[in-house]
């Protein structure tokens, strides 16, 4: 049988929960993503972005990595 709970870690006592279920063999934790999304880049798309960061630092148009 399984119990799922949600434990408030925002609080010390939801802290200390979590520390003392940590230590148990049987129990297994996981920590959910809230508001994350995964978002990968290509190659081309990083080499841009580091492009117009330096444009932008440096005030140009010129630097490009061809």
């Amino acid at each position: 049988m399984t119990v799922t709970a949600e434990i408030d870690i925002t609080r010390p006592v939801g802290r200390k929960l979590v520390r003392d279920l940590e230590n148990k063999r049987c129990v297994k934790m996981s920590y959910p993503v809230v508001g994350r999304t995964e978002r990968s880049y290509s190659h081309a798309e990083v080499w841009k972005m580091g492009e117009d960061i330096l444009n932008e630092v440096f005030g140009t148009t010129d630097i490009k990595f061809d």
